[in-house]
């Protein structure tokens, strides 16, 4: 490997990890989750001895799948807060260096210039990764403690197929925070911009499709399922919608499909758990759209990042 990326890569995981902001962004994803963690778990504390058979209730993915007491679920909260610490991470990736001067007298050292976008989004990936397998871990650990026994093996592949999934999802957002630090000389417009596409994509966008792209109730069969498909189209162009799709297929194992189904398709159909090889076919396609999505935007800043002028103003 290049030395200079090595050593590049180094110095921005060091400035991750001792950032404040970083921090707080972490602690406030952790701090959220478990919170809701704990609140389903003691809601299912009551709930499972009553079933005929508590032994087949998998409790550990109701737990991080499903709310109490008023609060979302740990999936739910992880989904909305994940795109801020991609954003935190990298709005000012590029900027930053830029107002401090200190751009031009990093790519006077011996070093290749994509080395340092190529360091800074690496590192901030890797943090991330390293975050969501820490939060996995305690979040299993917890789980243990509160209900007794260890999770199934298909249970904690699940899981943490879904962090990984996860680490996709945020790095569409980490590879739009450095395109923003790029397009932006300001880091408070870059994190402006940043806020505003993930309140569009988390809020609005769903908003504008279900005013636009209604669904008829009254409407005959096929037509109805014509509006389904183009309904659920153009939500899919959302990477908020294609990552709760992932969560929902992978913590839920009773979801056999993520389109409109049809009485035909329903009639036959054995009512059990979709075996965990299934569900990630099922999720597949949507992991690969997420990562094509962040290799895209990285690739975009790559680009604009390597004919850039960059003086010694700079």
């Amino acid at each position: 490997m290049d030395r200079g990326l090595v050593v590049l890569y180094r110095k921005e995981l060091a400035d991750h990890v001792h950032s404040l902001r970083s921090t707080v962004l972490a602690a406030l994803i952790a701090l959220t989750s478990l919170a809701s963690l704990f609140t389903a778990a003691q809601a299912l504390r009551s709930f499972v001895p009553s079933t005929k058979d508590p032994s087949a209730v998998p409790v550990f993915l109701i737990a991080v799948s499903s709310g109490a007491n008023n609060l979302p679920s740990l999936a739910s909260f992880v989904g909305f807060l994940a795109p801020l610490l991609g954003l935190g991470m990298s709005f000012d990736a590029i900027s930053s260096e830029r107002n401090r001067r200190t751009l031009i007298r990093l790519l006077a050292q011996p070093i290749y210039r994509d080395d340092v976008i190529l360091a800074k989004w690496l590192a901030a990936l890797t943090v991330v990764g390293v975050f969501f397998f820490a939060l996995g871990v305690l979040v299993v650990g917890l789980a243990i403690f509160f209900f007794g026994v260890p999770p199934e093996g298909e249970e904690l592949l699940r899981f943490f197929t879904y962090l990984a999934a996860t680490v996709v999802y945020v790095a569409v957002w980490i590879s739009l925070g450095v395109l923003l630090s790029l397009l932006f000389r300001q880091p408070s417009t870059a994190i402006l911009v940043g806020l505003a596409a993930w309140l569009y994509l988390v809020l609005f966008h769903p908003l504008l499709v279900n005013l636009f792209v209604p669904v008829d109730e009254g409407a005959p069969p096929n037509v109805q399922l014509r509006q389904l498909a183009w309904h659920q189209g153009l939500l899919r162009l959302s990477p908020v919608e294609l990552y709760q799709e992932i969560a929902t297929a992978l913590l839920t194992p009773e979801v056999r499909t993520l389109g409109p189904l049809t009485l035909g398709q329903l009639v036959g159909a054995v009512p059990t758990p979709l075996p965990y090889s299934q569900s990630l076919i099922l999720v597949l396609p949507h992991v690969v759209v997420l990562f094509a999505l962040a290799a895209t935007l990285f690739g975009v800043a790559f680009a604009y990042f390597m004919r850039q002028d960059i003086t010694g103003r700079e």
